[in-house]
């Protein structure tokens, strides 16, 4: 007679979610028809406990410990790409044997800017490493998503010519590490996560599952075979990578590429790395040619400026280590409908809204039946509120049709009361004004003024304050 003992059990062939009872649609995932029927074994408690018994008596391994002092540190050797963007938000280069989780919206330029770093690491990776001539520069490009013609087809578009990059076009993860194990490339590419699967497992690729395999396979023949793998992800409409967090915790650095795909400017962005610091940010341009890296970006956002127009001042934020000037454009217009409309690119809505709140209690401004239309220009997105005091004095200069010194520049937070608060690394900004010929800076009156030429620098205790030094 069998001691096991079999329940029904149902599973969602997306999410494996499990459940007790059969239902149209998942739960947890929300897809209608995947929750399928599955026989689950389970042990009689008599034989668990005999099998727990015998495995208390059987000896256990104790681990090896080893001492911090006895280590010896070794600096670590990067892979130049040649691009100094794209180096400095991986923290000088890229980590041989590292996984890199790539992650963007569709058509934002992911597999564009994949190539092009494989082209210019390709001599580098030659002149650091000592590799025989058959792995000299060897580079994969695994795609379950477009063929090898479409793919040369981008690179010819690009005038992409290296002759190291192959191309795998496979789905099966088992087949993907086993390829890397024989030929052992430099740097891989796996353009997306979402389409590679495990055979064994029975949910479809993509699932929540599957993106965890598949992922913790590619880091084990990564830390295994020195091979730095680059993982393209989709992302969701919230603007996380598809799939699990855990993804995110697999991975050594995790990078994000931002930016409006109706614009040319892309922001690279690191929300996580194990080699260097997540502060920094790569600024490129959207060209013909590919992504190319811009050297002076204040310079470039602020190149199709107006100096005359109302509503429009300029503001510095900090992304990462380094300051930049940006363009904070408002309009204000009577509204038409019973209730004012607020509108927003680039800049938090709720924010606007509070600000369009200090301004109507606290500077006597009748903005309850005005239409407020706010533009960060360049088509970027600022979360940052050292730039609330510009977005206050852009939408006075709009409300009242008069135009703000092309000159000036403004930065400060706007708290509840109308006061402008300090703000972090005020210096840098001041710096990167003055570089481009800026000669009236308003700061907060908190903050500590550090600058030699005081004259130039006006501080503010309050909106009402800026609103009449402008």
């Amino acid at each position: 007679m069998s001691n096991n003992k079999t329940e029904t059990i149902y599973v969602c062939s997306k999410c494996e979610a499990q459940f007790l009872k059969w239902t149209g649609r998942c739960n947890e995932c929300g897809t209608w028809g995947s929750i399928t029927e599955n026989q689950k074994s389970k042990a009689c408690p008599e034989r668990s406990r005999g099998i727990k018994n015998q495995n208390n008596k059987s000896k256990r391994e104790i681990g090896e410990i080893i001492d911090f002092s006895k280590i010896e540190g070794k600096e670590m050797i990067r892979i130049k790409t040649g691009i100094e963007e794209f180096d400095r938000v991986l923290g000088g280069g890229i980590v041989p044997g590292s996984l890199i989780l790539l992650g963007g919206e569709p058509g934002i330029g992911k597999s564009t800017l994949v190539l092009q770093i494989v082209e210019k690491c390709q001599m580098s990776a030659v002149k650091e490493f000592a590799l025989s001539d058959s792995q000299m520069g060897q580079m994969f490009y695994v795609s379950g998503e477009e063929s090898a013609e479409q793919i040369k087809l981008r690179m010819d578009r690009l005038k992409i010519k290296s002759k190291t990059l192959r191309f795998l076009g496979e789905t099966d993860i088992e087949i993907i590490c086993a390829t890397f194990e024989k030929y052992k490339p430099q740097i891989v590419i796996i353009d997306s996560i979402q389409t590679m699967c495990f055979s064994e497992l029975p949910s479809e690729a993509g699932s929540i599952n599957q993106v965890r395999v598949c992922t913790v396979k590619l880091l084990e023949v990564a830390k295994k075979n020195n091979i730095s793998i680059f993982i393209v992800g989709h992302v969701t409409k919230e603007g996380v990578v598809a799939g699990p967090k855990t993804l995110e915790h697999l991975v050594d650095t995790v990078l994000y590429l931002e930016g409006d795909q109706f614009h040319y400017f892309r922001l690279l962005r690191t929300a996580k790395n194990r080699f260097g610091s997540t502060n920094e940010v790569g600024v490129f341009e959207m060209k013909e040619k590919g992504l190319m890296e811009v050297k002076n970006p204040s310079k470039e956002f602020l190149s199709q400026r107006t100096t005359k127009e109302t509503g429009s001042i300029v503001t510095a934020t900090m992304e990462g280590s380094r300051a930049f000037l940006i363009e904070v454009q408002a309009l204000v217009s009577r509204t038409i409908f019973g209730y004012p409309q607020r509108r927003a690119s680039g800049f938090d809505l709720n924010r606007l809204q509070l600000l369009a709140t200090v301004l109507t209690r606290r500077c006597k401004l009748n903005l309850g039946n005005q239409d407020i239309y706010l533009n960060i220009a360049g088509g970027i997105k600022v979360e940052e509120p050292a730039i609330d005091l510009a977005v206050c004095l852009a939408i006075v200069s709009a409300f009242k049709n008069k135009p703000i010194d092309s000159n000036l520049v403004a930065f400060g937070e706007v708290g509840l009361g109308g006061e402008i608060r300090n703000v972090g690394q005020i210096d840098k900004r001041i710096i990167e004004a003055k570089k481009l010929g800026f000669q009236k800076i308003i700061i907060p009156q908190t903050n500590i003024r550090s600058t030699e030429n005081e004259t130039e620098i006006i501080q503010a205790k309050n909106l009402n304050e800026a609103m009449e030094i402008i």
